[in-house]
This record gives C-alpha cells, structure tokens and sequence, in this order.
C-alpha cells in the first residue's frame, strides 16, 4: 500500500534506509509532519512511500472538501496526492484495481489555519496553484 509523507519528515528516509536514527526538518503537516522516527511507525507495513510536497498536501485538502462538501485535514490531502499517483500509475500500465484511503480526519479544527488562504500560503507555500491542478484530477476522475 502506498503511503505519502509530507516534504520533509523523517519517515521516507527512514523506510529506505531503515537507520531510526535520522532526523529532518519536519513539516507543516499536522499529524505525519515529524521530524524524528516515531516508535509506532512499523516500517515492514509499508510496501512504499512517495513523498508529497505541503502545498500539494493542503491543495489536495482544499480540493477533495470541495468536492465532498466536508472538510477533511490535510494528512487525507497527503494520502489523496499518493493514491492519484498510484492510479495514474496504474492507468499508464493497463491495470485495473482498486486504491483505498481513510479520511484521517474531519478537517473542522484547520479552519482558522489550512483552511485560511492567507495562513496556509504563509506555512505551506502555493497553495491555490495545488488546489487547482489536483481539483481538475479529482474532476475528470469522478466524471
């Protein structure tokens, strides 16, 4: 299963090279932005990762709460970045399938930080370009 950390957290690093040493500068991602290996993360669960950069992280969060109508936090905007690459993946190869994720939370406590425009082109960078390209993704993959 794929798994998509924010830009920089230890946790890629860490599954490649297995060393619970390693520590980077972490992210503004709530929830998965660490900085150091957490003792929960049991790397031989994780088939892969793909890093996924903040901006895209709050984009895709932005984006998919639009269209669900709900907020959703921006670690299911991490997760979301990851699943369109896996399926995109997937198309380019010919296979069919299946791509699941959880909704990691309800997204209601963000609102006066990711869900602010200000805030979030502050801490995560450019944002409404993220939302924009992925929110055009989650269209044509819901047509």
């Amino acid at each position: 299963m794929p798994s998509g950390p924010p830009t920089g957290v230890v946790f890629a690093a860490y599954h490649a090279s297995g060393d619970a040493s390693l520590t980077a500068p972490g992210s503004r991602i709530e929830g998965i932005g660490r900085p150091r290996v957490e003792p929960s993360f049991i790397p031989s669960l994780v088939d892969r990762m793909s890093v996924v950069g903040n901006a895209d992280s709050v984009g895709a969060m932005l984006a998919l709460s639009e269209l669900l109508g709900r907020p959703v936090g921006p670690s299911t905007g991490t997760n979301l970045v990851a699943m369109l690459s896996l399926a995109e993946e997937m198309r380019q190869r010919g296979e069919s399938g299946s791509v699941l994720s959880l909704l990691c939370d309800s997204g209601e406590r963000y609102r006066g930080t990711y869900f602010c425009a200000e805030w979030a082109q502050a801490h995560c960078g450019e944002v409404s370009a993220a939302q924009q390209r992925l929110g055009q993704r989650l269209r044509v993959g819901t047509s």
